[in-house]
Parts: structure tokens; C-alpha cells; sequence
């Protein structure tokens, strides 16, 4: 009976990914019963159960499964030599428990509908759309340089401790959710990582777990971008799952803060990402507009740089690697260079309205 239940379990791994190619066909069902119908109770429940848990329930939970799965494998490893296919079918088995649960808690949010057609935004523009957009971020990140009182040589550090910056990061969602009440985020449940130290190895400014529905942020980051990692996972918690599109909303949760300092990590963040896409486009013109944008934003962005490169090393490619056929086996076509799609959201969404 009980490898009856094994055989069973394991053949319907290959019965989810099916099923789930036939699913990104149809991302309005999606939105409209998991996205919107299922998952926000569900996240919510989990953010009430281990939100006020002062570490992650969730890395707990991947500890044990790694211990379990060390465990089994070295009681079973002799099986390998007698039983290669039972070996098998419990390893498919368990990954396709894993892999369900993944999915359920989760991971359906990678084939909703894309957030371009649930904001009403067009998903493509011209490069001079482009071009006006990045100059008028330019102009409005260096009015608030200054409105902070810095001088535009002084690079600006926010001023606030990390706890203080995850409880700010709600004034943006609550102001967001006016608009876009499918936006709203309550209750918060974000942490800073235990993992830290590894993450920034990997090369990752945070994650979340979709287990345990807590949101992680890297605490190692003293930089300008803690508030918007922050606003990024919480982003991911209310059912975000692409990348690109919660560094959108995040953007969008950064600038509708009511704290300037918030404000200003926002726009800063933004800025870096259209004017990259510049540079990709036209060299010449990037390093035109690079010299009217102020010195300690500039610096703000070194400084950023300097801390990645501080830890590179060769497990971050091979981490990078991992994570980037990991988007595109869940509906990211992309993969990493997905992230791109953030700057046709702001450009869109920026084009009529005053910064």
C-alpha cells in the first residue's frame, strides 16, 4: 500500500507540469480565483501566524528539510546500489509533495495576468518616451537631494534604523492602495534575514519564502536600497511573484511614502534603472545625462556597487545561474533580464502624471 502511494505521488510530478503549461494559457483564471480569490486569505493568515515571530519560521523550516533530506539520504544510500528505482521514486515523490505545496502557497502567481493589463499601462514605449521620462527623474531626484539640505556633492544616508524603515515602508502601501486597491498590503510581516551573510554571497538583496510567507531583506545592505527591498518583498507577499514587477510597485510604495527619505531612496532606485536602459540604447547620450544628475547620487550608487563587489566570488554566478532558469521554468521567458520590463512600466505609468 505504502509504495502504491509513493508510485502515485511521483507520477504526478510530471501531471503538475503539464497542467501547469496548460495554466499560462490562461492567466485571467488565474487573477480571478487563485491571485484575487484563493491566495490573499491565505497570505494573510500566514502573515498573522508568523509575523510576530521575531525570526523566520520559514528558514527554520528549510533547516529541517535540509537536516531530513541529509539524514535520509544517509540512511539510504546503500538502497542506491540494490534499489535504484524505489531510491528514485521517493526522491520524485518527495520533490513532487514539494513541488505542489510550492505552487498552492505560492507560487500560482507567476501566471497571473501581467501587471501592465491589471494597471491598464501599455507595455512598450519609444525612446523618447525613455529619454523625457529619465530627464524628468533626473530633475526630480536632484530637487529632493536638496530639499533634504545636502549639498549635491554629499552622498545622503537614510537616516533611520532598519526596524524603522520596515514599519515606514506601510505609509506607501496604504497611500498606494487609494488607487490600486488590489495593492493593498496588511498585515506586515518582514524580517531581517538570518542568512544574511550568505545571501550577499549569492548576490541576492532579499527573498521570500513562499512557505511561510515571510518576507526576508538582507541586513547586511546600508545603502539607500534597504526601504525599497523592503517594499519589494512585501510586494512579493501580496502576490507579485515576477521581479520586475515588484521593483515596479516597490517604486510605486517608495513614492507614495509620505517620508521624504523614503521618497528619495525611490526615486534614486528608479533613476539607476532608466538610466541603464539609456545606456543600452545610446552610449553617447547616456554619458550626456549622467553629468546633470548630482554627484552624491552618484556616490549613492558607488556605494551600492562597492558592496556587491566587496563579496563577489564564483558561487554568485553559478547562483545567478540557478535563479535565472528558475524564472524561466515558472513563466518568466526572460529569466534575470525580466527585470528590464520595470522600465516600461514606470515610463508608462510616469507619462501623465507629475512626478
Amino acid at each position: 500500500m505504502q509504495r502504491r502511494t509513493v508510485l502515485i505521488i511521483a507520477l504526478l510530478l510530471p501531471l503538475q507540469i503539464i497542467l501547469l503549461q496548460i495554466l499560462k494559457h490562461f492567466p485571467e483564471f488565474v487573477e480571478k480565483y487563485y491571485s484575487f480569490g484563493f491566495y490573499p486569505t491565505l497570505s494573510k493568515v500566514s502573515r498573522y501566524l508568523f509575523g510576530w515571530v521575531p525570526f523566520s519560521v520559514g528558514d527554520l523550516f528549510y533547516l529541517l528539510i535540509a537536516v531530513v533530506a541529509i539524514r535520509w539520504i544517509y540512511k539510504n544510500f546503500y538502497r542506491l546500489r540494490f534499489e535504484p528505482i524505489r531510491v528514485l521514486l521517493d526522491i520524485t515523490a518527495s520533490v513532487s509533495v514539494i513541488y505542489f505545496m510550492f505552487h498552492i502557497l505560492w507560487g500560482f502567481n507567476y501566471y497571473r495576468l501581467p501587471l501592465h493589463q491589471s494597471l491598464q499601462l501599455k507595455s512598450d514605449y519609444s525612446y523618447e518616451e525613455l529619454l523625457s521620462t529619465t530627464k524628468r527623474f533626473i530633475e526630480k531626484s536632484n530637487e529632493m537631494h536638496r530639499k533634504l539640505g545636502y549639498a549635491d556633492s554629499i552622498k545622503i544616508d537614510i537616516p533611520y534604523t532598519q526596524q524603522e524603515m520596515f514599519k515606514k515602508s506601510l505609509n506607501g502601501y496604504k497611500n498606494l492602495e487609494k488607487e490600486y486597491p488590489q495593492l493593498t498590503y496588511s498585515p506586515r510581516s518582514i524580517k531581517k534575514s538570518g542568512w544574511s551573510l550568505g545571501l550577499t554571497y549569492m548576490g541576492y538583496s532579499g527573498y521570500l519564502n513562499p512557505f511561510s510567507g515571510e518576507a526576508q531583506v538582507n541586513n547586511l545592505i546600508k545603502t539607500y536600497k534597504f526601504p525599497v527591498v523592503a517594499c519589494h518583498e512585501e510586494a512579493h507577499q501580496i502576490g507579485y511573484a515576477a521581479e520586475n514587477e515588484a521593483n515596479f510597485i516597490a517604486t510605486l510604495a517608495t513614492l507614495h511614502n509620505e517620508d521624504p527619505y523614503i521618497q528619495y531612496a525611490g526615486y534614486i532606485f528608479t533613476l539607476r534603472y532608466l538610466i541603464n536602459e539609456v545606456a543600452r540604447d545610446d552610449e553617447a547620450e547616456y554619458f550626456e545625462i549622467v553629468k546633470t544628475i548630482n554627484p552624491g547620487i552618484l556616490k549613492s550608487y558607488k556605494e551600492m556597487r562597492d558592496f556587491w563587489d566587496g563579496y563577489e566570488n564564483p558561487f554568485e554566478t553559478f547562483s545567478k545561474l540557478f535563479w535565472d532558469n528558475f524564472l524561466k521554468a515558472n513563466n518568466q521567458s526572460r529569466g534575470i533580464m525580466s527585470y528590464d520590463y520595470m522600465v516600461a512600466l514606470v515610463v508608462n505609468y510616469f507619462e501623465d502624471k507629475e512626478l
